[in-house]
């Protein structure tokens, strides 16, 4: 018998560790698999944009704080023992029983709030005594593993609120249009009775109900002293909401890319601001409405806090929609960089000292390697100061600044400094990498220009005064909470304080070159470093400003890559760029990094710097470097008749006759084309007729047409004029011969100098430069029917 009853205490023993352990992991780890919406708010916390759950709910991610306004209420409505009780409440209980009996049917559960977390948690299960038996033992577990806060914010975020609005934070932005942190009075109790039954939030029909409801709930707290008279009144004083309220849809292509980046489903604090966003948003919006006329359908905008380099304003496209791919976001789309990375190789020849501001680079009809560059207006300037040729975003000098920095290099810093969209070798690219050659994003490409400011900034102010950290080279940001590193202060970095100061002091002129329209002006009260970029084919325009405080970039164009006519970064996105920086607050220029910085002689022509033969001698800023760079080479001695007319040698002048001066002498293809756009150019005088220069024998002719004559271009078929081949011959056969037909270039060619073209009906000038200058013309007429 004893070993029995031993038997049987053992089995029982076993019985209960096993019901033990049922009780002890009933309670699944995770209590909620549902899906979330993902949110964007701003850095104060404000909604910015939300998407809606994959079940099709508004069900925001959980939050750990509950306003105390609704925990109040709730716990009043539903649960008034709620911070007493193991997750049942014996008396509700018992009270539920009595109200049932005496009512013949089901009209009071008795449910605490724990118990209702856990329904909600179970999903579609029958109310029946078996499932409130399970409830009840599953809500005591709860209670052991939750501390009654997180209970009542698990409650307060997967309680339905009608329709498919599920937790409080949702319910609040659909119903109030702001916030569960906002909340009022009357607003938390009338949040409290809906859950009761979220039936009554069909607002056309049960109006009055949901105001009963609410005020007997504001009744009972004044009753209970858990609000003043004055709260009372004033909450019963607020009206029903009419009908729930669209979620904002600020910054969404923003909230696409940070659910793309692993933040899906989660609240994302970003650094915008809220307002700022708003006004940039309707900039753009209203900029894309006057440039749909011309079948120019998108825009972005991005604005940087320098400092920080975190986003302040984030538009990846303009007019909602997807009939003109306005869902992509540009932002981030790889697109053609034009001019707009001219600054840095202008920063980057500075640094090195191959060039000063003001030196004169080669600006002709060039060919290298089978590449012609051409400049926007089709046309030449001969030689043009390196600071002009960048506020005129010339490209043939830029090709020679590139050649002389060379274009590995020029990979190299880009990488570097942040431009993260270069994904082929350096040689893919070559000489076109700073002329729009390579896709840069929006993103990359102001963070870049923010990166800049950023270092010349933190020169002046770090610990360690004028030195560097490279990691002040670093991409965007839009989180709020983005950590910045620890400054690594070293002696340098890939640009200097210098090379910076100059290239933003050349980019805040006023005054720019329309890149097809000639001379425009910007007005703007404050001073900012800004450059444009027109990608090849009219396909993309670009305009990046910067100031010590904001960066700005703008892109405006299609985003199927279709070009339009007028879509150029001075024409279509340098008026946004300029608008948007209206909405920012003024603030003071760059400090100048003068310990960086030398005051040096230059040649008032050449921009280099001065030797012994120039005449006239300008002082400049220029950075160390610059003190190595070449010294003047236009200038040379020349020898001239004692009236100066001719120029003279020794073996036809006396030389107590002969006069020495200094010249500035451009080589000669350089002085064709400058000299037509300088009045003041004076060209070398020729020698005297008894001191001929041997090598002044004319090195090539035209062939083909001969002089005046008239040549007949049949129409074919297809109604295009006939096309007729134009033949010359040069002495050299490596030279270099620039075809231009009635003043506009049209090609060069070498070793075989033929052409093949289809000129208009009438009388037209064929002019041949070689690379040495010398020039042959002539005249022909063209016949057609």
């Amino acid at each position: 018998m004893k070993f029995i009853f031993e038997k049987w205490k053992l089995i029982l023993l076993f019985i209960g560790a096993g019901f033990v352990c049922l009780y002890f992991f009933a309670l699944p780890d995770q209590l909620f698999e549902d899906p979330y919406s993902t949110v964007l708010v701003d850095r104060t916390g404000q909604l910015l944009s939300a998407s809606i759950a994959k079940d099709g709910q508004w069900r925001f991610p959980e939050s750990d704080e509950v306003n105390s306004k609704f925990e109040k209420a709730i716990v009043a409505f539903e649960d008034k023992r709620f911070w007493n009780h193991p997750g049942v409440d014996p008396l509700a209980v018992a009270r539920a029983l009595r109200k049932n009996v005496l009512a013949g049917e089901v009209v009071s559960g008795g449910s605490t709030l724990t118990m209702q977390v856990i329904r909600l948690s179970r999903k579609n299960t029958s109310r029946n005594l078996f499932n409130k038996i399970i409830e009840t033992l599953l809500a005591t577990r709860a209670e052991l593993r939750y501390s009654k806060k997180k209970i009542l914010s698990l409650y307060a975020a997967h309680a339905p609120f009608g329709g498919n609005v599920v937790g409080i934070e949702a319910a609040c932005w659909r119903y109030f249009g702001r916030s569960a942190r906002d909340l009022s009075w009357g607003e938390a109790t009338l949040l409290a009775v809906l859950p009761n039954n979220p039936s009554l939030i069909h607002l056309a029909r049960n109006r009055d109900r949901l105001r009963k409801k609410r005020d007997h709930l504001l009744g009972k707290l004044f009753r209970e002293g858990i609000i003043d008279e004055l709260s009372h009144q004033l909450a019963i004083s607020e009206p029903i909401p009419e009908k729930p309220q669209l979620l904002p849809r600020l910054a969404v292509h923003l909230l696409d890319r940070a659910a793309q980046e692993g933040l899906a489903q989660h609240i994302i604090r970003s650094s915008l601001h809220q307002e700022l966003q708003i006004r940039t948003e309707q900039l753009v919006m209203d900029h894309s409405q006057r440039l749909r006329a011309g079948q120019i359908f998108n825009a972005a905008a991005l604005i940087l806090d320098v400092k920080s380099g975190q986003t302040l304003a984030y538009v990846g496209n303009s007019l909602p929609g997807k009939e003109h791919e306005q869902d992509v976001d540009v932002i981030r789309s790889p697109r053609s960089t034009g001019s707009i990375l001219k600054p840095f190789l202008f920063a980057a020849m500075l640094d090195e000292g191959k060039i000063l501001p003001k030196t004169l680079l080669p600006d002709i009809p060039t060919l290298i390697n089978g590449f012609s560059p051409k400049n926007f207006s089709k046309q030449f300037d001969g030689a043009v100061a390196a600071d002009q040729a960048l506020i005129r975003s010339l490209n043939v000098p830029t090709v020679y600044e590139l050649k002389d920095y060379r274009y590995e290099k020029f990979y190299d810093l880009l990488q570097h400094i942040g431009m993260k969209s270069l994904k082929q070798p350096a040689d893919h690219y070559g000489l076109t990498l700073a002329l729009g050659g390579a896709e840069g994003s929006l993103w990359d490409i102001t963070g870049m220009y923010a990166s800049a400011a950023r270092t010349l900034i933190n020169y002046f102010e770090r610990p360690g005064k004028n030195k560097y950290d490279p990691n002040d080279f670093h991409s965007p940001v839009y989180l709020a909470e983005s950590s910045t590193p620890k400054p690594n202060l070293e002696p340098s970095s890939y640009l200097s304080a210098s090379s910076l100061w100059l290239t933003f002091e050349t980019l805040r002129e006023l005054y720019r070159p329309g890149e097809e329209t000639g001379w425009r002006q910007f007005n703007s009260s404050k001073a900012i470093a800004w450059k444009t970029g027109t990608s090849f084919g009219l396909r993309d325009g670009w305009a990046i400003g910067v100031t010590p405080s904001y960066a700005v970039g703008v892109w405006v164009g299609n985003a199927d890559g279709e070009g339009r006519p007028g879509l150029t970064g001075t024409e279509a996105a340098a008026p946004l760029m300029f608008d948007i920086f209206s909405l920012l607050e003024g603030h003071s220029w760059f400090q100048k990094p003068q310990s960086e910085l030398n005051v040096i002689n230059v040649c008032a022509l050449s921009g280099q710097r001065a030797s012994d033969h120039c005449e006239k001698i300008d002082t400049i800023m220029s950075s160390i470097a610059g003190l190595s760079s070449p010294s003047c080479k236009f200038h040379q001695l020349i020898h001239l008749s004692k009236d100066g007319k001719f120029r003279v040698h020794s073996e036809c002048e006396p030389m107590e006759q002969v006069r020495t001066v200094g010249w500035f002498v451009l080589p000669p293809i350089q002085e064709y084309y400058f000299k037509s756009r300088n009045l003041s150019y004076k060209s070398l005088p020729p020698y005297r007729k008894d001191c001929n220069d041997p090598s002044s024998v004319a090195p090539m002719d035209i062939i083909y047409p001969k002089p005046d004559s008239k040549i007949f271009l049949p129409v074919q078929l297809d109604g295009q004029v006939g096309t007729t081949v134009l033949e010359a011959t040069h002495r050299n056969s490596g030279a270099v011969v620039y075809w231009h037909l009635d003043g506009v270039f049209i090609g060069s060619t070498r070793k075989t100098h033929s052409l093949l073209l289809s000129p208009v009906n009438g009388k037209h000038l064929i002019t041949l430069v070689d690379d040495t200058g010398e020039i042959v013309q002539r005249r022909f007429t063209i016949i057609s029917r």
